[in-house]
């Protein structure tokens, strides 16, 4: 099962859409890949790569027939921007912006540092993980513990979505990385116990577009004040680095380890 069907423009959430929050609530990471899906189908270019997405989530989305709209906001020559909107059940519900930036050929005597790759086991080796529970894509820990794991260490993961966004249509890779970026959240604020912060937006940025169907995430900075938490998790494939995601949390009813 897919977790929207398409009709027409509208967009109908199955079962599996459903937010572990509430029974009546899309899981916004879905919005984010909703976005993705949309601003790629309408304004996507293969000459230039989509180098940032941002979702404020500014409004509870009921399980309900959801749009997306799109505007080209900007079409440059190294530079498009293009934003997009989501309305569930007749409210607007979300707002996207995406940055997309010409491909070029990289300077052969660049030494300029970058972001190193970690050292994990491949997703066929690592271990599978049971939290979050009964949700439609594997789980397996890369190293230093999955979600909730108590200390210091970072949290490493392998994610892939093993079912379609919309019912018959394929997951590209700026899609699937969408679809993982509100993971940044609950990888980066939950406890031993459970989860008591809930994302209200995400920011992903990549350098590049993933390759194959599963993607790593290593919790990074968190910092949390006064009911407010701003994390952000490093994104990866199994080639390297691909780039990070940000996101912007506020207190929330917990959500038991078990129910992620």
């Amino acid at each position: 099962m897919a977790f929207f069907d398409r009709t027409g423009t509208t967009l109908q959430p199955t079962p599996d859409a459903r937010a572990p929050w509430s029974a009546d609530m899309l899981h916004g990471r879905l919005l984010a890949g909703l976005a993705a899906a949309a601003i790629e189908r309408d304004h996507g270019a293969a000459e230039f790569v989509p180098t940032r997405l941002t979702v404020d989530l500014y409004r509870s989305s009921a399980m309900a027939d959801t749009t997306v709209t799109t505007a080209l906001v900007r079409a440059g020559g190294r530079v498009r921007v293009v934003d997009a909107l989501i309305g569930v059940g007749g409210r607007e519900v979300a707002r996207m912006s995406a940055l997309w930036l010409r491909r070029g050929e990289v300077p052969e005597d660049d030494d300029v540092p970058v972001s190193a790759n970690w050292d994990v086991s491949p997703p066929g080796d690592a271990t599978p993980s049971l939290v979050p529970a009964d949700v439609a894509f594997d789980i397996r820990v890369a190293g230093g513990g999955g979600f909730g794991a108590p200390g210091p260490e970072p949290r490493r993961v392998w994610l892939r979505d093993t079912q379609e966004l919309v019912a018959g249509e394929q997951l590209t890779p700026f899609v699937r990385v969408a679809l993982c970026a509100d993971f940044a959240s609950p990888l980066a604020n939950a406890g031993s116990q459970g989860l008591d912060y809930i994302n209200a937006d995400l920011t992903l940025h990549l350098g590049r577009l993933p390759l194959g169907e599963w993607i790593g995430v290593e919790s990074d900075d968190r910092v949390a004040a006064a009911g407010v938490s701003v994390a952000r998790c490093r994104y990866f494939d199994v080639d390297g680095p691909i780039g990070w995601s940000s996101v912007c949390a506020v207190l929330n009813p917990r959500l038991a380890s078990g129910d992620q």
